[in-house]
């Protein structure tokens, strides 16, 4: 069985290389939709997959640390870079360009470290994660699976990559929190939720 969440947050960002000139060459935006896909052929004792409200609990920093944020591309001209750090107080940088394909991949591999990271309380079994569907626009989107995820066609995702401005990590419920995460010392425990 699978269930879905959806999430939604606002971003700005360039998309450098693409086809279209307004978007490789202009800062934009989009109102993105964020699907976080879960399956499992277990139900807990709630006889769910998995708690709706735990998923909103576990991954909504993540996806809100994008919300009225500029992403940024590492490999992206350092002058251009320097500048939007210097005038946005929210930022993201990643290791790879803001599409909406990558945004997919970067939030497939956080997402499934946060629920490698869950202790399951209630009897959950196999709680996998199928795919994130992120929608840039109201009629595209991008779904990425686990070989998405990890392909090395697509451009290696290093986490350790991933750079979140201080306003950023100042809102986090704990400053060290992606530290933690990248550090596999990250324990959530739904019981305390």
């Amino acid at each position: 069985m699978i269930i879905r969440k959806l999430f939604k947050f606002e971003n700005a960002h360039i998309v450098r290389g693409c086809t279209t000139q307004r978007c490789s060459q202009n800062i934009h935006g989009h109102s993105y939709k964020v699907e976080i896909l879960l399956q499992s052929h277990y139900l807990d004792h709630g006889q769910m997959v998995y708690d709706f409200g735990l998923v909103k609990h576990t991954m909504k920093q993540l996806i809100d640390s994008f919300d009225h944020a500029i992403t940024l591309w590492s490999e992206d001209d350092p002058q251009y870079l320097e500048d939007m750090k210097k005038h946005s107080k929210r930022w993201i940088e990643l290791p790879v360009s803001p599409s909406a394909e990558q945004f997919a991949r970067v939030f497939f591999l956080i997402i499934e470290k946060i629920l490698s990271a869950t202790q399951m309380v209630n009897d959950e079994k196999e709680v996998m994660l199928d795919s994130v569907i992120v929608h840039e626009t109201d009629s595209g989107y991008a779904q990425a699976f686990r070989d998405d995820a990890y392909s090395e066609n697509m451009g290696a995702i290093s986490l350790d990559a991933i750079c979140f401005s201080e306003a950023i990590t100042n809102e986090w419920s704990d400053v060290n929190w992606w530290k933690n995460i990248l550090s596999n010392i990250l324990i959530i425990n739904p019981s305390k939720i």
